[in-house]
């Protein structure tokens, strides 16, 4: 499709709304969906560090009973 000016490139030929809405939808839909990996992901590395840094604590207590 060629067009003659930028507004009537952004007019997309009367069917604007359509177009810019599609495109708005999907850029939302998409930056939610990076948002909610990211915290996820971040929730997940927490979640293995914690449990890392507790059997950490746990091999500590038993290296410290060994020596009674």
């Amino acid at each position: 499709m060629h067009f003659d000016t930028f507004s009537d490139f952004l007019a997309m030929g009367g069917y604007a709304s359509y177009v810019w809405g599609a495109f708005g939808i999907t850029f939302v839909a998409m930056f939610i969906l990076l948002l909610s990996s990211v915290r996820r992901g971040n929730k997940i590395l927490g979640d293995v560090q914690a449990k890392l840094d507790r059997q950490a604590r746990i091999d500590a207590a038993k290296n410290m009973e060994n020596t009674l």
